[in-house]
């Protein structure tokens, strides 16, 4: 990979009114570009106050002027932040000039990256700091502090330690067979089952990973007009769905996300479920988009009005088998208890049980997610964890046909370089380009 270490800019703040904006230049050119236009000489490692200037020495604007000087600062090169009004204009007038004076303008996650690439961070902490700004509760926001605090990073290098000794052993003996002995295959083999069962330990909490960075998604299933629009309007407190007395006016899924006792929660309203046959075309392709929500769904809630049996159909019940269900009986205020069905019952139209299903939906949140961790993983991460994986078991499968040196070599090597790839030791542009395309500009 080349690095481009040119003098790079953006804005750190929305382009809206505010009471501050902040831009951020970094380079070896961020000092003299500075000096160029603000008011006063910079004094390194203070807080300079004054004024930024144009070519032709009008006041832009009052500003706060903050030098960091490499390698103390967020990307490990000369940075400079000046805090400006929260004025667009103003923001703009001041990042113009500042690329007239040879700076240009950042990409996404360009800061972040230089971080990365000035070793300042690793990749899994790079990754942290876009959990960070995309946390969707206070939960995944502390998960992703502590990634960012090195947990993850230092849980990979405690991981690789033992096989990066072991490897180096199995190399020399190849290298030199006559001045190293060769590794016994249980001493491998006992060391490959150990971090095998340390990886099953990170493996076994990435579906509570993905549910604390992600959320859950609950879907609403149930007949026309039992009241799907309207209890999801209820669990929002606002009105999103179209509600009518027209039964079928839901033709597609809608999906908004509540947090619930700091936990995401993603509701997806659906068009109720009828037999096809009595159904147009439209109403045929949102009964698909039912189906396929609960398919996707990690909770179902089953609506029903009068009578379960007559409402929700086996099929139906058969797709969420391997959900969390939930029964739920609508419009409580106009009709009778149905004893034979363990079903939440809900009044939309007054709010009567509407907490009780949600602290249902929490109390089921709260056994599906595992919080005794100090870091999460993400896709990427769990991705190259099951290739470590894989490699460790090829070696301990290698061990039980050969004992030769140069089979488990191979394998060692992919499961240290699957591993290096998780905190950015060993990767490849399309990777790097991947993870930072997902940031804003200005990180």
């Amino acid at each position: 990979m080349e690095n481009n270490f040119d003098t790079i800019c953006a804005t750190l703040t929305p382009q809206a009114l505010s009471a501050v904006g902040i831009i951020r230049i970094s380079g070896d050119k961020a000092f003299n570009i500075a000096n160029e236009i603000f008011s006063k000489t910079i004094t390194p490692k203070q807080i300079n106050y004054g004024f930024i200037l144009d070519d032709k020495k009008n006041k832009l604007d009052e500003v706060i002027l903050l030098p960091f000087l490499s390698p103390h600062s967020y990307t490990g090169e000369d940075v400079i932040e000046i805090q400006t009004h929260g004025n667009p204009s103003i923001l703009n007038a001041v990042l113009e000039l500042i690329i007239s004076k040879g700076a240009r303008l950042a990409q996404k996650g360009e800061f972040t990256k230089r971080a990365f690439l000035n070793h300042r961070i690793d990749l899994s902490q790079a990754e942290a700091v876009l959990d960070v700004i995309h946390a969707k509760s206070t939960k995944s926001a502390q998960n992703a502090l502590n990634n960012l605090g090195g947990y993850l990073k230092n849980k990979i290098n405690t991981l690789k330690s033992d096989l990066i000794d072991i490897y180096s052993k199995v190399i020399a003996s190849i290298d030199f067979p006559e001045d190293v002995a060769e590794v016994n295959s249980k001493t491998i083999v006992s060391i490959c089952n150990d971090k095998i069962l340390e990886i099953n330990d990170i493996l076994k909490n990435a579906k509570s990973h993905d549910f604390i960075r992600d959320g859950l998604c609950a879907c609403l299933i149930g007949v026309p007009n039992v009241g799907k629009s309207s209890l999801f309007n209820a669990l929002l407190n606002y009105s999103r769905a179209i509600v009518t007395d027209i039964a079928g006016t839901t033709r597609d899924t809608i999906k908004e996300a509540i947090n619930l006792d700091g936990y995401i929660v993603n509701f997806i309203d659906t068009a109720g479920i009828r037999d096809k046959e009595k159904a147009d075309l439209v109403e045929q392709i949102g009964i698909d988009n039912s189906i396929e929500a609960i398919k996707q769904s990690d909770i179902v809630l089953f609506l029903y009005e009068n009578n379960f049996s007559d409402e929700i159909d086996e099929e139906l019940i058969n797709l969420a088998k391997d959900k969390q269900v939930i029964f739920v009986k609508t419009k409580a205020d106009i009709n009778k208890k149905n004893d034979n069905i363990n079903a939440i019952e809900i009044s939309s139209k007054s709010g009567f049980g509407v907490d009780v299903l949600k602290n249902k939906i929490t109390s089921i949140i709260k056994n599906l997610i595992i919080e005794d961790t100090n870091y999460t993983t993400n896709k990427r991460q769990q991705t190259c964890l099951i290739r470590a994986k894989e490699c460790l078991e090829n070696v301990i499968n290698t061990s039980k046909i050969s004992e030769i040196a140069d089979l488990y070599a191979m394998d060692l090597k992919g499961a240290i370089l699957a591993l290096d790839e998780i905190t950015g030791e060993v990767l490849t542009d399309s990777i790097l380009d991947n993870v930072f395309s997902n940031f804003c500009i200005g990180k």
